[in-house]
């Protein structure tokens, strides 16, 4: 409320919160008409841009949305990108997106799934499981489900959940568990490195420019 004008009067403007995260973590929220390919979206986490719809899910079952609404992102991704190393851990993603063949896009696009949208963390305090992902923390029934449900949870590999099956109308069955957003940067960062490109994309933190440099391992 302090920051981002929130209240019970007053419906969230994206604008106010993208005027906070862009003074804290230098992100920026953009809204979006519909859902952009797969490629869009995630070439846009290398720029600090996060792409945002803007209606809101059916009152008939407002605990549950199978698609993204003003209140997932909202309640579930924006506040995520004030964090300074959940928000690196994001664009690690889109860096990684830059140039990738289709094939690696949807394996990008299934990675994000198990963690940005669906992942868990350990506390650092008693290294109990902390819900992170959007698609958690904007759902009570996902939440419900992720911490007391009848679910499998992996640690975090980059690689294997790249490769995992999952339900998108339903809640989930399985949940990546990451010792910390340190750690699940770096294992994202490394698979990033196996993806086979024409160049390698790194963010500069002093001009605030992605920079892009050849790979000696594309043929």
């Amino acid at each position: 409320e302090k920051f981002c004008e929130f209240s019970l009067q007053k419906v969230p403007q994206l604008k106010n919160i993208s005027d906070f995260l862009s003074e804290e973590t230098g992100w920026a929220l953009k809204p979006a008409c519909g859902l952009l390919t797969q490629r869009e979206f995630l070439n846009s986490l290398a720029f600090k841009v996060f792409h945002c719809t803007q209606y809101m899910r059916h009152h008939s079952d407002p605990f549950y949305t199978p698609e993204p609404d003003v209140s997932h992102e909202v309640i579930g991704h924006a506040p995520m990108f004030a964090n300074p190393e959940f928000a690196e851990l994001s664009q690690v993603i889109g860096l990684a997106s830059l140039g990738a063949c289709d094939e690696d896009i949807a394996r990008l696009g299934t990675l994000y799934w198990f963690t940005v949208e669906f992942g868990l963390v350990k506390s650092i305090e008693d290294g109990s499981r902390k819900a992170y992902g959007a698609g958690v923390l904007s759902s009570i029934g996902e939440m419900e489900n992720s911490m007391f449900g009848d679910v499998s949870y992996i640690p975090l590999d980059s690689k294997l959940a790249a490769g995992m099956d999952y339900p998108s109308t339903t809640v989930q069955p399985i949940y990546t568990l990451a010792d910390s957003f340190e750690s699940a940067r770096d294992n994202i960062f490394d698979f990033g490195k196996s993806i086979k490109k024409p160049f390698i994309a790194s963010f500069d933190s002093k001009t605030g420019m992605v920079v892009t440099r050849p790979s000696q391992d594309f043929s």
